[in-house]
């Protein structure tokens, strides 16, 4: 579903993404992993033909993200905890805005379906604007899926949720991979999160690859450590040094 083959972004003497390689499997939930400044938002940038690579290919759903950006954008969607919709504009009209950007046929119906999803059918002609950022983050999901995407990019959506709807979240992600396949790129700082929904993890330090691999592989390379550590030891150190081999 993404093919990253030695992507690199500079920004003048700034190397943003170094050398990046990876690939995310149709109906997978890969961990995009790192500590602030690691080069997480470029990438999906990258991904996203929202800024173009100084070197390197990067191919979703097959398709070169810069030759062919519009072919990929109707297919894929993102969504962040930190994107604000227009506040003067209610949920409603907010989302089906977006169900008309991407040609949905039955924009009402589809708004109102993802409504009752998330479980926010109440706030559907309240401004924007007025929300609370869980309610905020619950129609920027909305708005994720409106498409029904087959590549999400969701950056820390359960940041602002409190415990129980981010459960609830979490469940409809896994419901979403295991019912359409979806595949979902995702970046949170909750290595607790990490472990219930990822099926493979990159950790990236100054835009290089650190470590790659199912949770539990990452764990067994890091000596047992749990992913929190393995996050602290990586923001604090840049690397993270494998100790499986010098136990064999």
């Amino acid at each position: 579903m993404i093919q990253v083959e030695n992507l690199t972004k500079r920004f003048g003497d700034v190397v943003a993404v170094d050398r990046l390689s990876f690939e995310v499997r149709r109906g997978e939930i890969f961990g995009l992993l790192g500590p602030n400044g690691a080069g997480k938002t470029t990438t999906i940038q990258l991904l996203l033909a929202l800024t173009t690579p100084t070197s390197g290919t990067a191919r979703v759903l097959g398709w070169d993200v810069t030759r062919q950006r519009r072919r990929v954008l109707q297919r894929v969607n993102f969504s962040s905890a930190y994107i604000a919709l227009p506040s003067n504009l209610t949920v409603r009209q907010n989302l089906k805005v977006f169900a008309r950007l991407y040609g949905i046929r039955k924009a009402e119906e589809r708004v109102r379906e993802l409504l009752e999803l998330f479980e926010i059918p109440g706030i559907a002609d309240r401004p924007t604007g007025a929300l609370s950022s869980g309610q905020l983050t619950r129609v920027n999901l909305c708005k994720a899926f409106v498409n029904d995407p087959e590549v999400l990019f969701l950056d820390e959506p359960t940041a602002s949720l409190d415990p129980d709807i981010a459960e609830k979240v979490r469940s409809m992600l896994k419901r979403f991979q295991r019912e359409r396949g979806v595949s979902i790129v995702y970046t949170s700082h909750n290595m607790r999160e990490v472990e219930i929904l990822c099926d493979r993890v990159l950790f990236i330090s100054r835009g290089r690859s650190v470590a790659q691999g199912s949770p539990a592989e990452v764990i067994e390379r890091a000596n047992g450590a749990s992913l929190e550590d393995i996050f602290i030891a990586i923001a604090r150190d840049g690397e993270l040094r494998d100790t499986a081999a010098s136990r064999e």
